[in-house]
């Protein structure tokens, strides 16, 4: 087989994982082959420290198997004290590392995780990247041993190098279908999806179907439209992007298509849209004149925040209180809290441990569970 081969494979296969998780394995599998490793590892997660992390997904898989008993065993007695993951989380964008270099030459000696787990688990000798992911979200893959030697040749680096933009995809469109709750819906069941624009687009790239979302984003037409049945952005930069990601979404009959998203702008700097575009494989049967050959998401960026007036009168909070809670809630740093109400981060910090004396917590995931939970409520939107 060749390596374009083997690339195209893998690409069919994270499109089609994308709607049904159960291609995953396979996937991974195919990952290894073409890699020629023992076995890869995906994990997506939040924050800035070892201390304050929220692990949102990990994955360890060796051939299309999964090992759930290694993933408990790290994540409970090494991931704490592994010295590695500062540095791994402090790494540039898509930068691809062997994992000794993330250690230190008295590190390689006395850490338990580089002695201990990393033999067992077969990642001793293995290679990370860190990507950036959505809203300071980050996304780390990690490819085990190689399989034929303890050198990594300039082939599988590249090979590596070439699927990082791919597996971001997979899991930028995975958790936009998440916060639709819309995971594991079929194509035609994610018509029913609200919040979030679907579009269904045949080989040829003309609109089959959409949801009542989308329709109204098109009907609209201050950023994407409708003419004649094809996708159109209302700006010509923002078309001309439009059209390039649809024609490698779509490049013909027996090509290989591959995923992408891009930003369209809305007239007067109102917010715009993001707009996933992913192929769709041959998995699902289909009935109609036409088949759907890729699946277009489309999320309106205006603003529809949880009420902080709501938040204060269901939470008993001040209005200061309030407005830091919800802006944890949007994903926002200290930091960024600081700067956005011109307060300083201690001030900040102040108010988030008087927020948790009167709800009693401890955790901001708490917090932000319990902010989370009024979207939607009655009443919880101005």
């Amino acid at each position: 087989m060749s390596s374009r081969t083997a690339f195209d494979r893998i690409l069919a296969s994270l499109h089609n994982a994308v709607l049904d998780d159960t291609h995953w394995p396979a996937c991974s599998a195919l990952i290894d082959q073409a890699c020629r490793t023992k076995g890869n590892m995906l994990t997506f997660a939040r924050g800035r420290s070892q201390d304050e992390v929220e692990i949102y997904l990990a994955r360890l898989y060796f051939r299309g198997e999964r090992n759930q008993a290694l993933e408990r065993e790290y994540f409970d007695h090494y991931y704490r004290r592994d010295e590695r993951i500062p540095r791994l989380i402090r790494l540039p964008d898509s930068d691809v590392v062997h994992v000794p270099s993330l250690y230190t030459e008295n590190e390689l000696k006395t850490s338990a995780t580089y002695n201990e787990h990393l033999p067992t688990s077969q990642f001793q000798n293995g290679v990370h990247a860190r990507m950036d992911g959505p809203n300071g979200t980050r996304i780390n893959w990690c490819s085990s041993d190689p399989v034929d030697g303890d050198s990594w040749s300039f082939d599988q680096i590249a090979t590596i190098r070439a699927l990082l933009p791919h597996f971001r995809q997979y899991v930028i469109v995975r958790q936009a279908l998440g916060d639709a709750r819309a995971l594991g819906a079929s194509l035609t069941g994610l018509l029913e999806t609200s919040g979030l624009g679907i579009v269904h687009l045949d080989g040829r790239g003309r609109i089959a179907t959409a949801n009542d979302c989308a329709r109204g984003i098109l009907r609209k037409g201050e950023a994407l439209f409708d003419r004649d049945g094809f996708l159109q952005a209302r700006f010509s930069a923002d078309n001309a992007g439009l059209q390039a990601t649809l024609a490698r979404a779509l490049p013909g009959w027996g090509a290989q298509g591959e995923s992408g998203s891009l930003a369209i702008h809305r007239a007067n700097h109102l917010p715009g849209l993001t707009v996933h575009i992913n192929p769709v494989g041959d998995g699902e049967i289909d009935f109609r004149p036409w088949r759907v050959a890729a699946l277009v998401l489309v999320i309106d960026q205006e603003p529809k925040g949880i009420d902080p007036d709501f938040v204060a009168a269901v939470l008993g909070l001040t209005p200061a209180e309030s407005r830091v809670a919800v802006l944890l809630a949007e994903g926002r740093t200290v930091r960024d809290i600081a700067t956005a109400t011109g307060r300083s981060e201690k001030t900040v910090r102040w108010h988030v441990q008087q927020i948790f004396e009167k709800r009693g917590i401890s955790r901001q995931t708490d917090l932000v569970r319990q902010v989370l939970s009024l979207d939607g409520a009655p009443d919880s939107r101005p």
